[in-house]
């Protein structure tokens, strides 16, 4: 009697490792499935309000990109229209912005600037 106990002890156990790889698989699809939602509901982005907010162009600035106001990102837009348009950027170096008369007076009076120091310069003349 004692053995037919032992026999179905034996019969209930698996093998441990056998145990553990199939555990393991399963959690590993569960894991790659909760990956894949996140994604999904990481994409959606909001618009920075700070961009978005109409900024009146001072007269030196507004010579170039008009007097009405318009979002940072569109007062951006229209410089790089302007510049392109003119032919300023430098043949060399393309960072490089070569300043025209009207241009000067929006960068302090500087005749080149990097495109960097541009955005800088141009937040001076934005209310």
């Amino acid at each position: 009697m004692a053995e037919a106990r032992y026999d179905a002890r034996e019969s209930q156990h698996t093998d441990p490792i056998l145990e553990k790889g199939v555990i393991g698989m399963a959690t590993k699809k569960k894991a790659a499935k909760k990956k894949v939602a996140k994604k999904k509901t990481a994409a959606k982005r909001k618009p920075n309000a700070a961009f978005m907010k109409p900024m009146t162009p001072s007269a030196a600035l507004g010579a170039v990109i008009g007097s009405n106001a318009m979002p940072r990102t569109e007062v951006t837009k229209k410089i790089w229209a302007y510049i392109k348009r003119n032919k300023l950027q430098d043949t060399k170096n393309k960072r490089n912005i070569n300043a025209d008369d009207k241009l000067k007076e929006v960068f302090g009076g500087k005749k080149q600037v990097s495109m960097f120091e541009m955005t800088k310069l141009v937040s001076k003349h934005l209310k």
